[in-house]
């Protein structure tokens, strides 16, 4: 059975060099044998986490349907982009919903026991480095198991070719071998 990935950017913005990138990890992952899912968390606007609005209406149903994403998933493939030296608020806004308790269910049941793998585009000279950081303590803290191969893409703005692909051949091999390595990690995990 194919392993199923969940893929998605930490970036709402159509043009995003986060949406560019995960596509050709994306690619890999699917070449390799994976089954994925790509979304956009354009397509699921949440309010702003808070536990009064929780407690008054419940879990947003954008917020739901993403938990049944993430539930239905073993791995997560994510393009996570830096604002100001850390993760992007639509992101940290929907880990934070998707990790809400529902009675009757295990704590952190969207993410416990989770593969991810993690990769960024930025302008800056870093490629997002720093944000990618504060990806991967949130989810490890969260139960997800973060592989430790990533990627970062600096100067984003001149790294992709009119066609999407990446100017730099090593970086395109590199970003599709990180969709290639989930789906094979996952399989040895399955076996």
């Amino acid at each position: 059975m194919a392993p199923r990935i969940l893929a998605f950017a930490g970036s709402t913005r159509r043009e995003s060099f986060n949406k560019k990138l995960l596509q050709i990890a994306v690619k890999g992952a699917r070449e390799a044998g994976g089954e994925v899912t790509q979304i956009d968390l354009r397509d699921f606007p949440l309010p702003l986490f808070d536990q009064d609005l929780e407690a008054e209406q419940g879990i947003p149903e954008n917020g739901t349907k993403l938990k049944e994403l993430f539930v239905g998933h073993a791995g997560l493939l994510i393009a996570a982009p830096e604002y100001n030296s850390s993760i992007t608020a639509v992101l940290k806004n929907a880990i934070d919903w998707v990790s809400r308790p529902v009675e009757g269910e295990p704590p952190l049941v969207a993410y416990k026991g989770k593969v991810a793998t993690l990769m960024s585009a930025s302008p800056g000279a870093l490629g997002g480095l720093r944000g990618l950081v504060h990806v991967r303590s949130i989810l490890g803290n969260i139960g997800v198991l973060v592989l430790p191969d990533q990627i970062s893409v600096p100067k984003a703005y001149e790294a992709f070719k009119p066609d999407g692909s990446l100017s730099d051949p090593k970086q395109q091999a590199g970003i599709e071998s990180l969709g290639k390595t989930i789906v094979t990690f996952l399989m040895k995990l399955e076996a």
